[in-house]
């Protein structure tokens, strides 16, 4: 089989990437390794921002569909201190930049928007070879294969499409995330309902040690804990057992009740999720025939900016493609070149704050969230 654009991964940079090459007319196969659209729970809230996620969104010609997913009133924002005081508290006025929406129902929106059969699900990538020329055979692990002149890898971390380009591969970085989720919060958890409040909440702690939590759809409160600890800090703790959230809320000791019950109470089992990345200024060479998007190219330790960025990426070398037709060479030269430099300029912790509470910004809030970054900073670049 022969296919024109073909693109590993339908996660939100490739399935942008699909649209606008639709939108100008550009026909392309996506390629999945998910059996279905609902195989899994596709994440929680995403904040899309106005300066990257909301420009692809609008080159993807799905901004109305895009207003509709907004989930009114969760661009507040409340920061503790461990003891439980409330740091700031700052409503939703409807005029932040960063409105949130359920990661699925984003990539729901993307699908519904693609024509039926671009995306071929269950079709697991396990080998990609070079044919020479500028093409390439991909080969799944359902038997079929595909050959390709064009061949987009938004295939994640564990990318098979990136040693096509280079042998970076992901190091651990030092830290990770615990996930836990209460449902129905109002009325079950009243309490940690109360203390997350109407959007996003989070606690900074001693450097390594926080806390957040989004207010989902529903009522649903989805609560992370960010540790920096080695991996076998976490190999030591069994996360299929009754245990594990006890053992977690260990590192919290003396935060107030309300703060650590968000890890004790939760209705699901805790989820442990590594964080890895590339290393940092992570640039290939042009190859002919192939390129990287989102954290295929990559991959940093969660920012807040991942899966904006992973869109427009796709949205920009979707126009590049357009703006270049019947040179995919200078279209892939232009993308990549934007992307790197877009991938080395991430907004800082400074630039952060301010654009999620004003120019009015707590000193000790500014101390501690830098002091967490630089923690997670320095951890990443021992892991590389």
């Amino acid at each position: 089989m022969r296919a024109p654009v073909t693109i590993i991964g339908a996660g939100l940079g490739g399935l942008t990437l699909a649209r606008v090459l639709h939108v100008h007319g550009i026909p392309a196969t996506v390629y999945e390794a998910e059996p279905s659209p609902m195989a899994r729970s596709q994440g929680g809230m995403l904040d899309i921002h106005d300066y990257n996620g909301q420009i692809a969104v609008e080159a993807a010609g799905l901004m109305t569909a895009f207003r509709e997913l907004v989930l009114e009133g969760r661009q507040a924002m409340r920061v503790l201190q461990p003891d439980g005081t409330v740091v700031v508290d700052k409503a939703d006025d409807g005029t932040g930049g960063r409105p949130e929406v359920q990661r699925g129902e984003l990539r729901r929106m993307l699908l519904d928007s693609l024509p039926a059969g671009t995306v071929r699900w269950d079709h697991k990538v396990t080998a990609v070879r070079a044919l020479g020329q500028g093409r390439y055979e991909v080969t799944f692990a359902n038997g079929g294969t595909v050959v390709t002149d064009l061949l987009i890898g938004a295939d994640g971390a564990w990318s098979r499409v990136r040693p096509m380009l280079t042998d970076a591969t992901p190091a651990y970085a030092g830290e990770a995330t615990v996930e836990t989720y209460l449902y129905d919060a109002d009325t079950r958890h009243p309490e940690a309902a109360k203390t997350v409040g109407g959007g996003s909440f989070m606690v900074l702690g001693e450097p390594g040690t926080s806390l957040a939590a989004h207010r989902e759809r529903g009522g649903t409160l989805h609560t992370y804990v960010m540790l920096t600890r080695p991996l076998e800090w976490f190999d030591a703790i069994d996360f299929s057992g009754p245990a594990a959230a006890a053992e977690i809320a260990k590192e919290f000791d003396g935060w107030a009740p309300e703060l650590t019950a968000l890890i004790t109470d939760g209705d699901t089992a805790p989820v442990l999720r590594p964080q890895y990345s590339l290393p940092s200024g992570h640039r290939w060479e042009r190859v002919p025939g192939v390129t990287l998007i989102g954290d295929a190219a990559h991959l940093r330790v969660p920012d807040g900016e991942g899966a904006n960025i992973a869109m427009l990426d796709g949205a920009e070398l979707g126009k590049a493609l357009a703006t270049h037709p019947g040179d995919v060479e200078a279209a892939l030269a232009d993308h990549e070149r934007d992307m790197f430099v877009r991938a080395e300029t991430r907004i800082d912790e400074d630039q952060l704050l301010e654009s999620l509470f004003g120019d009015d910004v707590p000193q000790d809030l500014l101390d501690r969230f830098s002091d967490e970054l630089t923690v997670s900073r320095r951890s990443g670049e021992s892991a590389g």
